[in-house]
């Protein structure tokens, strides 16, 4: 293929959800646990994830107010660390997170470089900003992500053979509608959040229309604490 294999790869509770205050359920430490390890399993080089779970999870937050910027930049692709281990790359399409350093280091987590994605309307000043903090940015779509062209980018520019995609539900949205998740990874906790307010795995979010897809099974593990660990590949 001309892009890497994508791997979706989500801790959810039983009725979908992918966060809320089932995470806190001792019921859901072994989940926990074996989403860890099933990480190692895949051993992917790069992760793919959301704004918000950016925002929430990995990076310091939102910007208060845009970054100014004395040089402007064109808006081509920067790499600036070709050659690291792991790699977070991050969905951005307007410019909004706020990172501190080009790298990343999360407890139990591999030291990871970040790579922006971002659109053709950014503010010139957020690039400037990135290009100080050493932090890497691709450019993938005019308004919104082109999962297929990102995909791409990936493989061109990092030599990336097979990535994990891990949330939020907007984001595995974009990349199932596109056709982009080879295989989806779920590890399921035996608890229920019930909160309509919590995110699921697949959500159009207001930003795209409903479009479902079929996935066959691929194989059924189940584990310590009534885990269920379930694998589908792309019909």
């Amino acid at each position: 293929m001309d892009r890497p294999y994508v791997i979706c790869h989500i801790l959810t509770a039983l009725d979908g959800k992918i966060d809320g205050e089932f995470f806190a359920m001792p019921e859901t430490l072994p989940a926990l646990k074996k989403y860890g390890e099933i990480r190692s399993f895949y051993d992917c080089k790069a992760t793919i994830y959301g704004t918000t779970t950016v925002a929430e999870g990995y990076s310091d937050g939102i910007l208060t107010e845009p970054p100014s910027c004395e040089k402007v930049y064109p808006h081509d692709d920067f790499i600036a660390d070709k050659s690291a281990e792991n790699y977070i790359i991050s969905l951005d399409p307007r410019g909004v997170l706020k990172w501190s350093s080009g790298y990343l280091e999360k407890k139990n987590r591999p030291k990871a470089h970040v790579v922006e994605v971002l659109t053709d309307g950014v503010a010139d000043g957020y690039i400037g900003y990135l290009r100080g903090l050493g932090v890497s940015y691709i450019f993938a779509g005019k308004d919104t992500i082109d999962c297929g062209l990102l995909l791409k980018k990936l493989k061109a520019l990092l030599g990336l053979e097979r990535v994990m995609l891990a949330g939020g539900g907007v984001t595995n949205q974009s990349f199932a509608a596109a056709g982009m998740i080879d295989e989806l990874s779920l590890v399921i906790s035996p608890t229920a959040d019930g909160d309509s307010g919590s995110a699921s795995l697949f959500e159009t979010g207001g930003f795209t229309a409903p479009s479902p897809k079929a996935y066959k099974l691929k194989a059924v593990e189940q584990g310590e604490g009534d885990v269920l660990w379930l694998r589908y590949a792309k019909k």
